[in-house]
């Protein structure tokens, strides 16, 4: 299949990689020429325009990193919407909020595009290994049209319901890894102030009822104080800030969210958003006493060029 690809950071690079495993031609764009180099190396097209890229291709795959973005390289000028196929299939993987993905899914659907929200969870090491779990919102013909496509980046791919069920799933999904994160910094710390060793401690636990992905995924990290993101502080925190918008805009309380939103906007105040969630613990150790602040991994303003599409 003719697939474009637009979002080469730190998620789309390996899932756009997984495409081009999997058999798929890729039409990619991206304003960095070592990017669209690589990809050529692997046999890609490259395209100037996000138009350009829906000229070439039957499904256009978008992983940028908020609402903004999306909307500019699907709506905007030379945008997606003003030179696709009436047969594009658009599929947007990325973390926006529900009534975004709702509104640009009908502004599409009124030029004949079908759109699928279609989030992840797994992060950087699972978009590498090609075992996402892909949430999904959308109809139901469409989803069983692209399903093969998302099976090619991910090991579970679901349909949740209809446009923006995805992006519903994927900011409940994004509260509960950042309560269950934030209260892992918390069982660690406390080890530590009791004077036990706190790897002892998650070895002892694993296997019970707190196991969870997120502490076989997190623990080591919190222990060895490695911070490089596989899934960055800042873009998180967005996506909690999403998650707050819904949930008020439903009347849905979520105090434990809105408490490790807090904490997040307090690191990223200290400089630490382009770390990687992990980095939570931090708030906790200095809370404990326990460290001085140390220097952030990279103490720049979240500006990576990787997470984000600009028109060339």
């Amino acid at each position: 299949m003719r697939i474009g690809f637009i979002g080469l950071g730190i998620m789309g690079r390996p899932m756009a990689k997984n495409l081009i495993k999997a058999g798929h031609q890729l039409v990619v764009i991206d304003r960095r020429p070592e990017v669209t180099e690589e990809f050529v190396a692997l046999g890609a097209a490259v395209a100037a325009t996000p138009a350009g890229v829906a000229a070439q291709s039957e499904v256009v795959v978008t992983m940028l990193p908020d609402s903004p973005q999306v909307r500019q390289v699907l709506l905007g000028p030379d945008g997606v919407i003003e030179a696709a196929p009436r047969a594009l299939t658009v599929v947007d993987a990325s973390s926006i909020n529900p009534l975004a993905a709702r509104e640009m899914a009908a502004a599409l659907g009124r030029r004949g595009i079908a759109m699928l929200d279609a989030p992840v969870s797994g992060g950087q090491p699972m978009a590498i290994a090609g075992t996402l779990s892909f949430m999904v919102g959308g109809p139901q013909e469409v989803f069983d049209r692209v399903a093969p496509v998302l099976s090619a980046m991910g090991r579970s791919v679901v349909r949740v319901g209809g446009a923006g069920a995805g992006n519903i799933a994927k900011l409940a999904n994004q509260a509960i890894v950042a309560v269950n994160i934030a209260v892992l910094a918390e069982a660690l710390v406390l080890a530590r102030k009791a004077g036990v060793d706190p790897a002892a401690v998650l070895t002892a636990i694993a296997g019970g009822l707190a196991g969870s992905n997120v502490m076989a995924a997190k623990g080591p990290m919190m222990l060895e104080h490695r911070f490089e993101p596989g899934f960055r502080l800042a873009l998180h925190l967005k996506d909690l800030g999403n998650v707050m918008d819904a949930a008020h805009q439903v009347a849905a309380p979520m105090p434990l969210a809105a408490q490790a939103f807090e904490i997040m906007t307090g690191l990223k105040a200290h400089g630490y958003q382009a770390e990687d969630h992990s980095a939570l613990l931090r708030w906790y150790e200095a809370a404990a006493g326990l460290c001085a602040a140390a220097e952030p991994t990279d103490p720049t303003p979240n500006t990576d060029p990787t997470l984000t599409m600009e028109r060339p």
